[in-house]
Parts: C-alpha cells; structure tokens; sequence
C-alpha cells in the first residue's frame, strides 16, 4: 500500500465526525451540483466509457457488456438517482422513539451513521454515483473499489465527485489500484472501515466473508423465480414474465426460473412459451416441463442442430430461441442472460418446496388472481422481495423510492433487500438525566 492511499485512508476514518454533523442542505446541494455536472461533461464521459468498451474482451458475455455500457439516456438516470436522493428525508438524527423513565431521565434512541464503508462492486457505472450519494447523504465516508474493466469510466466519475465536494472534506476514496492483493489487504483494515459491502458475483461474496475483518452486508446473487398459480390471468402473467426476464436479463433483480402450475393448463403454458422463444429467450426446460408440453423432440432436435453447427451463424441465431434439456445445475444458476429455466410444479406446496431448495433470498414472484395463495405465498417464501402479480425488476432502491441502493442485501442482519439511505445508518441511545445515580 503506497503512503499516499495510506494518507487518504486516515484522512477517511477522521472526515466521519465532520460529514456526520453537515446540515441536509450542505448535502443536499453537493449531490446536486454533481447531478448536474454529470448532465454538463455527459460528452467526456461518454468518452471514458467508449474507451473501456473497446478494451472489453471480445469475450465477454452481452449482458455484462451492456452491465458495463454507459448511454445518453442512462447517464439521465444517474442524474435524476442523484436528485431523488436529495429530496430524500436525512436519517442522521432521526429519533425512533422517547421514553421518560421512573427515575427521570429521557431515553432516546436516534439514527447515526454507520461510519466508513469499503464497498467492492462489479463494473457497472451507476454504481458510483448511486453509492457515493446515500454513503455522503447518510454520513459515511466511503471507499469504492471497482472492476478494472470500467477503469476510465471510474475514473471519469471520481474526478466529477472530487469537484464538487468540499476541498477539506475527505470522505470519499475512489480506488484506481486494480491489483486484487489491495482489496485483501483492505479487507482486513478494521481499523479504517467499519463495514464492508460487496456487490459481484458468488466468488467475490464468497472472497469477502471469508476474509473481511469488519462486518459485511452481503448482496449477493439473484436466484429470481415467478410462479404462475394455478388462477393467474394469461395476458398478465405474459406480460409480467417478458418484463422480468427479457427487459433486462443481466442485472440481479431478473427472473432466472419459471414455474408453472400444471392446473394452469397445456395450452396456456404453451402460449406463454412460444412468447418467450419470440423474444429469443432460451429455455432450459426439466423433463416434467418437456412431457407436460410435448416438446421433448423438439428440445432433442434442437440440441443436436447447436452441437453439429455451433460454428455457423444460423446455428448461433437459432440457439438463442432454442429448447434444451435442462441440467440439475441450471436451477441453481443465475444465468444474466436470454436464458430461463422452466419447471411444471403440481401446486402452490410444490413451488415453495423448488423455491425454497434453489432460491437465493433475493425475490420472488406469484402471479394470480387469488388472493389467499398470494397471501400464503408471501407469508411462506423467505426472501428479502416477494411480489403479488408485479415484475421482480422493481427491486431497485430507485423504484421503490429510496433515491437508489448500494446493493439487494440477501441476509437477515442488519438489513435486507434494497440498501438506502436509513439501512445506512445505526440506532443508538441518547440519554438525558439529571446528576441521577443507579442505587
């Protein structure tokens, strides 16, 4: 570790105190002056992003290229994450309740940062932004350590942060050392951080929880199912499911596994599916779902076309709407792609014995029009987001209106689902007495 990053680590640990007593509006107008100039210098960095994806392994898979690809429209959006974060209640100071005891004394217990973070996350821009503003406006220093592969991009945005932040207010640290021996060391600093977040894939979740000294909030992979009950509504389970998987497969909140109630019926089953193949989804389909469908020779057919002709352009087009056979490891895969597992289950028991067995705790989805199995379904399946007729892509800090998210925490402690602005913080106890002794 180079004096340098040493200086700017303890400069981190010491700017906690004085980030954690700025007024709203001090906040406030920080992220907004960078929600603005990401608006004004959209051009430069759209510059950056252009020269990470042309370094890109050829490859590399489509969704993590489009995981990685920065847009006119999407640099918008990071704008307007910046903005609701501003409009967002500050949690710093939030009593959560009083009480007067027998003795006198008040008992209060408030919201107070939770204090530096070292946060490690895959390739994706927005990511930067997003975590930069709930970490500043929720009083943490933070450290932000990202995938070499969007190292300009990073770098673009490191510099508008630095712009816009008070020159004396060393909060936030953007890494630009993209040696994996830096994050092991990292992990173990407890001295400078107070907890870690990762946000990647299993080997990274797996790398962190072995090895980090501090606490850790997990956001781990996105095991997605929708289940269509037994009474779902076609058109809305159609258009559910296309939005869940085929809007934007590469990112977590995606479906990776259908289920369907063989109640449901052949024929809508197999309505529902020829839509999937019209959006080029390739579905992995178990044997029960073959059998039910009457698509096991197709789903032959169709495998041994891919295998003999991977190497013509037909073959590769007529594999993205293909049929195959599913293996045993598929259900338990999140794919981040074109590609949807798909299972007949007998009932609602049957769906919550799958989920249970292959889910990551992520979310989950039942679509029907009956309104007990809902019930029965969210009460049942243990997971941080469990929806009633509704696309599991709204599991996002923006969409469900905390200005954006540092992840989707999978774990139990201390927060789960969406990482805002409040789950950010700790509570703890202020008490007022007056010259009162214990006897």
């Amino acid at each position: 570790m180079t004096k340098s990053l040493e200086t700017q680590l303890v400069q981190l640990k010491a700017s906690a105190t004085r980030l954690a007593q700025l007024s709203r509006a001090e906040k406030d107008s920080v992220l907004r002056q960078l929600a603005d100039l990401l608006i004004r210098q959209e051009k430069k960095l759209l510059e950056a992003n252009a020269l990470d994806l042309d370094d890109l392994d050829a490859g590399r898979p489509a969704a993590f290229r489009d995981r990685l690809t920065l847009t006119p429209q999407r640099i918008e959006q990071m704008s307007k994450s910046l903005h609701a974060v501003a409009d967002l209640f500050d949690p710093v100071g939030e009593l959560v309740d009083e009480r007067e005891l027998e003795n006198g004394l008040i008992a209060r217990r408030i919201r107070a940062p939770l204090g530096p973070i070292f946060m490690i996350f895959e390739s994706r821009p927005n990511v930067i932004t997003e975590t930069f503003s709930l970490a500043f406006k929720s009083g943490n220093p933070i450290a932000l350590r990202g995938g070499s592969e969007s190292q300009a991009t990073a770098a673009c945005l490191y510099d508008m942060i630095a712009t816009v932040l008070p020159r004396d207010l060393n909060c936030f640290v953007g890494l630009q050392d993209y040696d994996r021996a830096l994050v092991n060391r990292l992990l173990k600093r407890s001295d400078v951080f107070d907890v870690c977040v990762p946000r990647g894939g299993d080997a990274l979740i797996e790398l962190v929880t072995q090895e980090s000294k501090m606490p850790v909030i997990k956001n781990d992979r996105g095991l997605c199912h929708l289940y269509v009950h037994a009474d779902a509504d076609r058109k809305m389970a159609e258009e559910v499911l296309i939005n869940a998987k085929a809007q934007r497969p590469g990112v977590c909140n995606a479906v990776e596994t259908l289920l369907i109630d063989q109640a449901w019926g052949r024929d809508a089953s197999r309505v529902l599916i020829q839509s999937l193949r019209h959006r080029h989804v390739e579905l992995r389909m178990s044997e029960e779902a073959l059998r039910f469908l009457g698509l096991e020779g197709e789903a032959q057919n169709i495998s041994e076309d891919a295998a003999t002709s991977s190497e013509s352009e037909s073959a590769k087009l007529s594999t993205k709407s293909s049929i195959r056979r599913a293996r045993p490891e598929d259900f338990d895969t999140e794919h981040l792609d074109l590609i949807l597992n798909v299972h007949i289950v007998e009932n609602l028991d049957s769906a919550l014995e799958h989920i249970a067995r292959h889910g990551s705790r992520h979310s989950e989805c039942i679509i029907t029009k009956n309104q007990a199995a809902a019930r029965r379904f969210q009460n049942a399946v243990d997971a941080a987001c469990v929806y009633w007729n509704a696309s599991t892509r709204f599991t996002d800090g923006y969409q469900l209106g905390l200005g954006g998210e540092l992840g989707i925490s999978t774990q139990k402690l201390h927060v789960r689902g969406p990482v805002g602005l409040r789950e950010l913080t700790s509570v703890r106890w202020v008490i007022d007495g007056q010259g009162q002794v214990r006897p």
